[in-house]
């Protein structure tokens, strides 16, 4: 299939996995542990760089909303990211640091240099990848896996082993390295859609096939290239995945990871699952990251977006002021936050009845309906709802036209 404009053709149908396999076996999961990426793969975002000061406060104000695992950085890099990862260590946050590693001696004893106790060894798993970056194959990468998780244990480092590309790769050497590695005392193998091609169902085929194969703790580590981070997610935690990657506000490469607040959120409201995060801490992080990232949250974010309970339509809004569950389909009040109702085009007489108490004002029948008529024509021309001051001239204006004799 190709686009008129002479775009390169799409590929039709599945990409990954084989029609015959099952369907994933679905366990509404109960607990999810939380490695939050931010300070990794949310930095890794086109034109974000966090200073020293960014990356303290952000894992501080993670630990502090109950993340459990952060993902610190990348100690290769070297100068100002070693400061900054020995800065987080510094802080003494009740949660677990870990740094991502390619799999290489080097990055091990960057790690180690910068007082880390955990490392994600990172290396990728597809033959595509294997070929492109090294020149190599599956025999080398399992040696690799052997040699440089053995070489991190020795060093007393808590090893994770991460499978780049995994989701493009073949199934059967996944397993053989996740085996390998959990033989050397690996604790944990994280399976990364790095491309963001997955879907829900090819995921939860992915994560069953490997959680059918061993004990080891998987991790599910998704990309929002095709929108569907989250619901892979989630999808991989139903799965057998016992660990999620996240990212503030969805931050990272390209489109994006999962973000934290919808993946939190979401396994709350749908499983009743546990995962220790303190929703109430989810907007004031939300802030914090996309202030120090100089990326705005749109208004229409889910979870966290400025306008995600605000109501305008006059259907909505009667339904509402009735019934708050007619149109309620998650609590504000588990984020601390409350249901608005906004004046604009599509608003109904409910509507502004409720925001002029609000501001004690009220107006009766011709009046509210010429009133009406304003706020509507003010949102079409202005291109944003009329704020309290000129609601109140409106309002005064209709007074003093009723007045006259």
């Amino acid at each position: 299939m190709s686009c008129r404009k002479g775009c390169r053709s799409v590929p039709e149908g599945p990409l990954l996995l084989d029609d015959a396999w099952p369907a994933p076996v679905v366990r509404p999961p109960r607990r999810a542990v939380i490695s939050d990426t931010t300070l990794r793969d949310g930095e890794q975002t086109p034109g974000v760089a966090f200073t020293e000061a960014d990356k303290v406060a952000i894992a501080t104000a993670l630990a502090r909303a109950g993340v459990p695992e952060l993902e610190v950085g990348t100690p290769a890099l070297g100068g100002q990211e070693q400061t900054c990862i020995r800065a987080v260590v510094a802080a003494g946050l009740d949660c677990d640091l870990v740094g991502w590693c390619r799999m290489t001696t080097a990055d091990v004893d960057a790690a180690v240099a910068c007082g880390l106790r955990a490392v994600n060894l990172s290396l990728p798993v597809s033959d595509i990848m294997l070929r492109a970056k090294f020149a190599q194959g599956r025999d080398w990468a399992l040696a690799t896996t052997e040699r440089i998780v053995a070489y991190a244990r020795d060093r007393g480092l808590a090893v994770a082993v991460g499978g780049e590309d995994a989701s493009r790769a073949d199934l059967d050497h996944v397993a053989r390295v996740m085996d390998r590695a959990t033989a050397l005392g690996a604790h944990r193998f994280r399976f990364a859609d790095t491309l963001g091609v997955l879907d829900p169902v090819a995921t939860g085929q992915a994560i069953g096939f490997l959680r059918a194969r061993a004990d080891i703790a998987l991790e599910i580590h998704t990309h929002d290239d095709l929108g569907l981070a989250t619901a892979n997610a989630l999808a991989g935690l139903a799965a057998g995945a016992s660990h999620v990657s996240t990212t503030v506000n969805g931050l990272g490469e390209r489109a994006g990871n999962a973000p934290l607040e919808e993946v939190v959120v979401a396994l709350t409201r749908l499983h009743g699952a546990e995962t220790g995060v303190d929703l109430c801490a989810l907007m004031a992080l939300s802030g914090l990251v996309a202030a120090a990232a100089g990326r705005p949250v749109p208004r229409g974010k889910s979870i966290v977006g400025a306008d995600v309970f605000t109501h305008e339509s006059g259907i909505h809004v009667s339904g509402l002021l009735r019934d708050r569950q007619t149109y309620q389909g998650l609590d504000p009040g588990w984020l601390g936050r409350r249901h608005a109702v906004q004046l604009g085009k599509h608003s109904g007489t409910a509507a502004v009845a409720h925001v002029l108490a609000a501001l004690g004002r009220s107006l009766d029948g011709d009046a509210a309906a010429a009133l009406l008529d304003r706020v509507r024509a003010h949102a079409v021309r202005t291109k944003r709802p009329p704020d309290p001051t000129a609601l109140a001239a409106f309002c005064d204006e209709l007074l003093i036209r009723e007045e006259r004799p």
